[in-house]
Order: structure tokens, then sequence, then C-alpha cells
């Protein structure tokens, strides 16, 4: 039998900072990896560069224009059933107040406190950055 690759998404992913605290929101229970807390986000369309995926996604599913923000980190994670390819930005500011468009859940929390909740895998490498950066954790 062949070896089929896994189909990879090319992800756009904010980390919005504010105060010592990050914005989270909670994956829909019959998504991938649901009922987890990720850093909002979504696919990159053909053709489309992340930083413009990355302001799109937001205004999308939070409502929220994206005024500053800087690439933070990039990496591949291979799940059982996909790939992903996550461009990790952070925002350092916005306009509006953040809020679930779709629905989701969504909440600050303090970067201290990340590594209490439940993250997609791929999200692990994500919060031991925010936490070592900003807290000083290891």
């Amino acid at each position: 039998m062949a070896n089929l690759a896994k189909p990879q998404l090319h992800v756009a992913v904010g980390v919005i900072i504010r105060q010592q605290q990050v914005l989270l929101a909670l994956r829909h229970a019959k998504q991938h990896q649901g009922d987890k807390w990720e850093f909002p986000g979504g696919k990159l369309e053909q053709g489309e560069a992340a930083e413009n995926a990355l302001k799109r996604e937001l205004r999308e599913e939070l409502a929220i224009s994206v005024t500053a923000c800087q690439p933070l980190m990039q990496l591949a994670y291979d799940y059982p059933e996909r790939s992903v390819l996550l461009d990790i930005w952070l925002v350092s500011a916005f306009e509006g107040e953040p809020h679930g468009v779709e629905g989701q859940p969504v909440q600050w929390v303090d970067i201290a406190s990340l590594h209490q909740l439940t993250f997609p895998d791929a999200n692990q490498p994500i919060v031991a950055r925010l936490q070592q950066q900003f807290c000083g954790l290891a």
C-alpha cells in the first residue's frame, strides 16, 4: 500500500497580548482538537500572505482590527490525521473589543497560568515560549 502524505494545513495564529494576559478561544466540540483552548487564527487562503490571513481571521472570528503585529515563531506539527504549519504572530495592538463572533467562548488568561489549561498538542510550544519570554518560566 502506498504511503500517502497527510494533508498540511497552513494556519496563521494570533497571540494577542494585553497586560501580561493573552486572549484564548475555545474550539467547538465538533472541530479537530475540540473542547480545547487555542490561540485564535485560521487557515491561509490560496496565495494569501500569513500576516494578511491573520488580520482577516481575527476580524472574522473576534471582530478586531489588528494594528500592530510581528512574527513570533513558526512550527510544524504532525497529528495522526493531518499536519499543520503554524505561522504564529504576536499581536500587540488592535482596535475593537474581542468577542466570539462564531459563538465560541473567549477569555483573557494570565500568561503565567497558561500551562493549567488544555490546548491542542501543536500549541504546547507556543505556551512554553510565552511563559519563558514573559514570565521567565522554563
